[in-house]
């Protein structure tokens, strides 16, 4: 059997090969010997099965079986002539060309192997920066903001027009065509004016009304309402308001340091410290993500030279083109069905990008061995249960979904390039 190899380059490789009939007849034999020994066939007894009653009943199936070893033999020469070790390789290999006829089989086998990527003096890409500094008047801005949401609602002693920022004490009943909905009445109601807590135009219609006033307010639920059997009606609902609250004042002292901060020890000039802290490291990541981050990323990808697998690079094109198809009409989809060149054409529009994002991750592997980070699945796990707890939902239940959805890996992969990414540049910090 005549094999021909040729590395493409360092990521791609062809093998080329005949097949001669010949072979694929001795395997044949070799693996109806084989079965004979343990097929099961009505008549004969264990081990006692005839080679031609095998090949008359698995026919078609030992064909195959002697066609893959066949293949397999041609990989395993080629990988050999180039000196290739199946470790190195990623993905399947792709059969490319399989031309079979009455005495022989042409093949073309094509293989992709992990790059290697010479990562050089990588860290210099980053530059240095000065860390973000917070100003004093913006530390006493934010514990204002703090404090103002841990006073507690007071009712006003003077019955007033209400403004935006009250919080009014309703009881109200919504009508629909003159008829009382679901979920439409409720009693001493806390309603903040101003927060957009009701449909459009409700609010707005109490500002000016007083304590133990009763008013019609009239309004329209938005087409898009989750109750559909509302959505896009007009309604009116009838209020009555029994009190007004605004907040209280607290005062900025020690005692709210402790409080805040759950240490008994706790001074204001303490709080403010950890606020300061807090605050910088907020403005330090908004810095990383929206800005050196990506710089960053961009700068490796552009410097950094290696040749990228094929069959990678066409797997995110045909995600990127599944993702187009999704917001295009049936005719369009049709058309590009029809059309091979038009499809041809679309996809090449994706492949820059492709291109950029495969050799991106490829070198966050490298940067994450050379840098020793590493995020295990727990991590992962533990990121979305708390962003399912923030958002009110179920932790387990987000996490299985995640994880059915097979997005876990994806998610590990970029919570290894933030912190690959943010590990470089913090060694880059300047403090201002």
């Amino acid at each position: 059997m005549e094999i021909k190899s040729n590395k493409i380059d360092g990521a791609n490789a062809e093998i080329e090969a005949t097949i001669l009939k010949e072979v694929v007849d001795a395997n044949l034999e070799k693996i109806a010997k084989e079965l004979a020994k343990t097929a099961n066939v009505q008549g004969f007894r264990k081990g006692k099965v005839p080679v031609a009653i095998i090949k008359q009943q698995y026919g078609e199936k030992l064909v195959q079986d002697a066609e893959a070893e066949a293949l397999r033999a041609v990989l395993n020469g080629g990988l050999e002539q180039m000196e290739i070790d199946n470790s190195a390789l990623i993905g399947e290999p792709t059969i490319s060309k399989f031309d079979k006829s009455d005495d022989k089989i042409e093949v073309m086998v094509k293989v992709a192997m992990r790059p290697v990527i010479e990562l050089g003096d990588y860290a210099s890409l980053a530059k240095d920066f000065k860390k973000p500094e917070v100003k004093d008047k913006d530390v006493d801005a934010r514990l204002k903001e703090i404090a103002e949401s841990q006073a507690p609602l007071e009712n006003i002693k003077r019955n007033r027009k209400m403004k935006e920022g009250d919080t009014a004490v309703i009881d109200f009943e919504g009508f629909v065509d003159g008829t009382a909905f679901e979920g439409g009445k409720a009693e001493n109601f806390e309603l903040l004016l101003g927060s957009g807590q009701f449909i459009p135009g409700f609010e707005d219609q109490l500002i000016g009304v007083k304590r133990d006033e009763e008013v019609e307010i009239n309004v329209k639920f938005p087409d898009e309402y989750q109750a559909k059997d509302l959505a896009g009606k007009d309604a009116m609902f009838k209020v009555k308001v029994n009190g007004v609250k605004v907040k209280g004042e607290v005062e900025l002292d020690d005692e709210l340091a402790k409080k805040l901060l759950g240490k008994d020890d706790a001074t204001l000039e303490s709080l403010k410290e950890e606020l300061k802290t807090q605050m910088e490291n907020e403005e330090l990541i908004k810095l990383y993500n929206e800005e050196l981050k990506p710089a960053l990323l961009e700068s490796l990808v552009a410097e950094i030279k290696f040749d990228l697998p094929e069959f990678v690079v066409e797997q995110e094109i045909d995600m990127a083109l599944n993702k187009k198809a999704q917001g295009m009409s049936e005719d369009e989809i049709k058309e590009l069905r029809e059309d091979a060149e038009k499809l041809k054409e679309l996809r090449e529009t994706f492949r820059s990008d492709a291109q950029e994002s495969v050799k991106a991750t490829f070198i966050i592997d490298s940067l994450a061995q050379a840098e020793n980070v590493k995020v295990e699945e727990q991590e992962v796990m533990q990121t979305i249960y708390y962003e399912a707890m923030q958002m009110g939902q179920d932790p387990q239940k987000a996490y299985e979904q995640y994880k059915e959805a097979g997005y876990i890996p994806a998610i590990q992969m970029s919570m290894v390039e933030d912190k690959v990414l943010r590990q470089i540049l913090d060694s880059k910090i300047k403090e201002a």
